[in-house]
C-alpha cells in the first residue's frame, strides 16, 4: 500500500506502534521479574556478614524499583517536551539495558563477586532505581507517542495494545523465571534465635538451593538485557511523533509523518487542528480548570490502590501460602489470563466506550476480592475458591483499569498541557504503586488473636471498598473519550471549567 494515498498506511502506523510497544513490554518485565527473583536476592543478603538483612530491608528492595519509577514518571514530562517523545524513550532503553547488566552483576569494579555486603546492597538498589527511571519514562511517554501518531478512530485500540505488552512481559518473565528456576528449590529462609538472620536448612546451603541463592536471581535479572537492547536499536527507525514536531515548528516533517499515517488528504487537516491548539505552548497547568488535573490523578491512584500490583508482584508467595502446588505455575496460569482478558479490552474499548469497562471491572474486582476475603476466614471453604477469586480479581482489571486508565491518560489531557498533565498523573500512579507494595505483606501477613489468616481477609476487603470507590468515581467524574480527538479536549474542558 502506498504511504501517500488517500488512505494512507495502516501498516506504517503498525510498525512504530510496534517498536513503542516493547516499552510497555519492558515495563511488564521489568516489574515482574523481582517476582521470581527475590526469594533467591533475599537468601543471598541473609548471608552477609558486616549487616542483618531484615524483612523491612528486603520489603523496600524488592520495591526499590518503583522509586526509580517515580523519579522517572516525574521528569517524563521535562524529557518528552525538551527531548522529544523519541528520544526520551531512547534513553529509557538504556537504562533498561544498565540496570539489567547492573542487577545481575552488582559487584562490577567495585565489589568481590558472590560475597553480600552491605555497600553492594545499595548497588544493587542502584541498579534496580536506574531501571525504574527507565519504567517511569516509557510508563508515561510510550501511551503519549502511540496517542500522538494514531488516527482517532484506532486510539483507544492501539494504546490498548501497549498495555497488552506490559501484560504480555509480565507473562514471558514468569515463563523466563519458571524456566531458570527448573527443578532448582526456591531458598526457605527463617530466622535464628540468636536475632541474627541465616539460612537454617542445611541442605540450601548445598546443590539445588545453593545455585538459586547465588546464581537462578541474577541470571533472571539479566535475562532483560534483551529485550531491552532491541528496544533501544529499532527506536533509532521510529518517527518524532507528529503533534511534538508541529509543536516545536516542524510542520513539514509533521505533515510528511501525518500524510504516511492518514493520507495526504486528511494530514492538511488533522495538522491545521494541531497548529490551532498549540499556538498558545505556554499554557500553565490550570488554565482548562482543576478538575482535568484530579481527574488524571485519581485515574492513577485509583488503578494501584485497587490492589492488583500487590498481587502480581508477590503472586508466587500468595500461591504458596494457599497450599495450591507449584506456585511459579499458578503464576503461569495467571499471566495467560491476564494476557486473554486484555485481548478483550482491546477489541472491545472502541465499540463500548472507556466508562462502561472501568465501571463493570471496578465491579468485578470487587467480586473477586471478596471471594478472597471470605475464604481466608471460612476454613470450610477449599483453597481453590480463594485461586478462583484471585483469577477474577486479575481478569477484571486486565479488560479494565489495566488498559483503560492508560488510554485516558494519554488522552484526556489538552495538548498544551499533555506533557506536565501526563508525567503528575504517572508520578502519582507510581507512589501509590510503592505504598500499596510495601504495605501488602505487613497487611497480608497481620493477624487477630487466633484468626491467623485475618490479614488475608483484611487486605482483601479494603481493596473490595476500593473497588466500588473506584466506579463511583468513573460514573460520576470521568468523561466519555471514546471516537474524540485529541483536539477536542481543549473544547471538553473549556466548557466543564
Amino acid at each position: 500500500m502506498s504511504s501517500t494515498n488517500n488512505q494512507g498506511s495502516k501498516g506504517y502506523l503498525f510498525s512504530i506502534v510496534l517498536v513503542a510497544v516493547i516499552g510497555g513490554l519492558l515495563f511488564g518485565y521489568d516489574t515482574a521479574v523481582i517476582s521470581g527473583a527475590e526469594k533467591g536476592l533475599q537468601a543471598f543478603f541473609m548471608g552477609a556478614k558486616d549487616f542483618v538483612y531484615t524483612d523491612f530491608m528486603h520489603g523496600i528492595t524488592s520495591s526499590s524499583a518503583l522509586i526509580g519509577c517515580v523519579i522517572g514518571a516525574a521528569i517524563s514530562g521535562i524529557c518528552a517536551s525538551r527531548m522529544g517523545r523519541k528520544k526520551s524513550l531512547i534513553m529509557a532503553g538504556v537504562f533498561f539495558f544498565l540496570s539489567a547488566l547492573g542487577s545481575y552483576y552488582p559487584e562490577f569494579l567495585f565489589f568481590e563477586y558472590g560475597k553480600p555486603s552491605y555497600s553492594l546492597l545499595i548497588a544493587f538498589n542502584f541498579y534496580r532505581v536506574l531501571g525504574g527511571v527507565g519504567v517511569g519514562l516509557a510508563s508515561a511517554i510510550c501511551p503519549m507517542y502511540i496517542a500522538e501518531v494514531a488516527p482517532s478512530n484506532m486510539r483507544g485500540t492501539l494504546v490498548s495494545w501497549n498495555q497488552f505488552a506490559i501484560i504480555f512481559g509480565q507473562l514471558v518473565v514468569y515463563f523466563v523465571n519458571f524456566m531458570i528456576l527448573g527443578d532448582h528449590i526456591a531458598p526457605a529462609i527463617q530466622k535464628a534465635a540468636s536475632g541474627l538472620n541465616e539460612i537454617t536448612n542445611s541442605a540450601l546451603l548445598l546443590g539445588d538451593g545453593n545455585w538459586s541463592i547465588t546464581t537462578g536471581w541474577r541470571l533472571m535479572f539479566v535475562s532483560e538485557a534483551i529485550p531491552a537492547g532491541l528496544f533501544t536499536v529499532l527506536l533509532f527507525l521510529v518517527p518524532e511523533t507528529p503533534r511534538y514536531l508541529a509543536m516545536t515548528g516542524k510542520d513539514n516533517q509533521a505533515l510528511t509523518i501525518l500524510s504516511k499515517i492518514n493520507g495526504a488528504g486528511k494530514a492538511q487537516e488533522i495538522l491545521s487542528e494541531i497548529k490551532e491548539t498549540v499556538t498558545e505552548k505556554t499554557e500553565k497547568l490550570f488554565t482548562y480548570g482543576w478538575l482535568v488535573i484530579f481527574v488524571g490523578i485519581m485515574l492513577s491512584v485509583f488503578q494501584q490502590a485497587v490492589g492488583i500490583n500487590a498481587v502480581l508482584y508477590f503472586a508466587p508467595r500468595i500461591f504458596e501460602s494457599l497450599g495450591m502446588g507449584n506456585p511459579m505455575m499458578q503464576t503461569v496460569l495467571m499471566g495467560i489470563v491476564n494476557i486473554t482478558f486484555t485481548l478483550v479490552a482491546i477489541f472491545t474499548v472502541e465499540k463500548w466506550g472507556r466508562k462502561p469497562l472501568l465501571i463493570w471491572g471496578s465491579l468485578g474486582m470487587a467480586l473477586g476480592a471478596a471471594g478472597v476475603a471470605v475464604t481466608s476466614v471460612s476454613a470450610s471453604l477449599p483453597p481453590v475458591i480463594a485461586v478462583i477469586s484471585i483469577m477474577v480479581y486479575s481478569a477484571s482489571f486486565m479488560f479494565s483499569w489495566g488498559p483503560i486508565c492508560w488510554v485516558l491518560i494519554s488522552e484526556i489531557f489538552p495538548n498544551t498541557i499533555r506533557g506536565a498533565a501526563v508525567a503528575i498523573a504517572v508520578a502519582f500512579q507510581w507512589i501509590f504503586n510503592f505504598i500499596v507494595s510495601s504495605t501488602f505483606l505487613p497487611m497480608y501477613n497481620m493477624s487477630l488473636g487466633s484468626m491467623e489468616n485475618f490479614g488475608h481477609a483484611f487486605t482483601y476487603g479494603l481493596y473490595g471498598v476500593i473497588c466500588i470507590l473506584a466506579a463511583v468515581f468513573v460514573w460520576k467524574l470521568v468523561p466519555e473519550t471514546k471516537g474524540k480527538t485529541l483536539e477536542d479536549m481543549s473544547k471538553l474542558w473549556k466548557r466543564k471549567k
